[in-house]
């Protein structure tokens, strides 16, 4: 049987690890069909309840403020307690709220009850990618996360095209509960697979003698202040997180009121946007990896050069084109906007203490979803309500060139970050 390694990690079965990664990714596709389905539903519940769309943008920006509260003391549960069981629990939990969004009456209930999914999905994204990255080694790394965040496009475009459909012929609140049940069974299976034994948080005080001392909370604090790649890395994110939540909340209603067609439509049209991550991601990954192998500021080269071709593309479209023309150059976002994610991602991994991964990518979740993810629906629907729709999305390009500049900066920083990480052996449950 073959084994799946890391760098100075312990082994574990190949069957074994693909496994885990099939659970991971089934269960990141369950949690982007729940979080979206409520982007093409928004119009029906807006039609019901006489929304404004600042208050539809609420729906969405209130789960990300949910995970922004609650993914980092979550990820200290995943970090000193266990992945596996942490991942379940939420899994879980994020399902029921999802039910319970189906039986709501009004517009304070569905509010509630979409910050419940958010709590439940806290910690996911940081507990799935420190287990990842003790699945496999550092030169598969960024490719295996480009193949798991596949989940989220795929997710993504299911909840959005799905829900509309089913609310256009049974009712919002059906698209709601018939989305929510595939990923309880799935959460269930989470609590039987193999999980890596809680990393003990030493450092090495004398390197000739292998002397290591245990971590005091200021060096742990210290960690990530002095990780000048990590935080660039972060900050480089939420440009780019901004302009692809509200690429997924608004094209719809871009489309809808731009060009006259039906929401169901709509929905439809940014779903084959949003699927061609599915090509984005993977790609992505394995030419970071190549490469990586051969240069190492690659890691966020890749990501500054693929955000400020997306910048490009998204300026295209919205200035200069209209039509069958603009659709096309979307299509290209929708590879571009998620290629620069596995090696970011990769990046809050590898240069952080191996018992602090999850800690590490809660804290970028943070950053991305409170001052993009979260400020996303809100600003474009503001800026919707003020002038109008084309006016308010053709500000998206501009975060892009930003968050370029961060990964940029951050590439001259990452080798010397990279030669200072601990190195600690993972050992994983018989």
């Amino acid at each position: 049987m073959s084994k799946m390694t890391g760098s100075n990690e312990s082994t574990l079965s190949s069957r074994n690890a693909y496994y885990i990664f099939a659970l991971l990714f089934l269960l990141y596709f369950f949690d982007y069909i729940d979080r979206t389905v409520v982007t093409s539903v928004a119009p029906f519940i807006r039609e019901e309840w006489g929304l404004t769309d600042a208050q539809s943008g609420l729906l969405m920006s209130v789960l990300y403020w949910s995970i922004v509260a609650f993914v980092f003391p979550v990820s200290i549960i995943v970090d000193r307690w266990s992945r596996k069981k942490t991942i379940g629990v939420m899994a879980l939990l994020w399902t029921v709220a999802t039910v319970a969004c189906a039986f709501t009456r009004n517009f304070s209930q569905l509010l509630f009850a979409r910050a419940w999914i958010g709590i439940g999905e806290a910690g996911y994204a940081p507990a799935g990618t420190a287990m990842l990255s003790g699945l496999f080694p550092e030169e598969k790394r960024s490719r295996m996360m480009g193949f798991w965040n596949m989940s989220i496009p795929l997710g993504t475009a299911i909840g959005i095209g799905l829900g509309g459909l089913i609310a256009t012929h049974w009712g919002w609140r059906h698209a709601f509960g018939l989305v929510a049940i595939p990923g309880a069974i799935v959460a269930i299976l989470f609590f039987f697979v193999k999980d890596y034994k809680t990393v003990e948080l030493v450092k090495t005080q004398d390197p000739a003698r292998q002397v290591k001392t245990k971590m005091s909370k200021t060096d742990i604090f210290w960690e990530f202040m002095r990780t000048p790649s990590l935080i660039l890395t972060n900050i480089g994110f939420i440009g780019c997180i901004f302009v692809n939540n509200a690429i997924i909340f608004w094209l719809p209603t871009y489309f809808h009121r731009t060009q006259g067609i039906s929401i169901s439509d709509a929905g439809m049209k940014t779903s084959g946007i949003m699927i061609l991550a599915l090509v984005g991601l993977p790609l992505g990954g394995w030419l970071a990896d190549v490469w990586f192998k051969k240069q190492v500021r690659a890691r966020l080269l890749f990501p500054a050069i693929t955000t400020i071709l997306n910048a490009i593309a998204l300026y295209i479209a919205f200035f200069l084109l209209e039509g069958k023309a603009q659709y096309i150059v979307f299509l290209s976002v929708g590879v571009l906007a998620s290629a620069f994610a596995p090696a970011a991602i990769t990046v809050t991994q590898e240069v952080i203490h191996p018992g602090l991964r999850a800690i590490s990518y809660s804290i970028c979740v943070v950053v991305q979803n409170l001052l993009g993810a979260s400020m996303a629906p809100i600003v474009i629907g503001k800026l919707s309500d003020m002038s109008d729709i084309q006016t308010a999305m053709s500000i998206l390009p501009a975060f892009l060139v930003v968050s370029a500049v961060m990964f940029l900066a951050g590439s001259f920083f990452y080798a010397k970050d990279l030669s200072k990480v601990e190195k600690i052996a993972l050992q994983w449950e018989k």
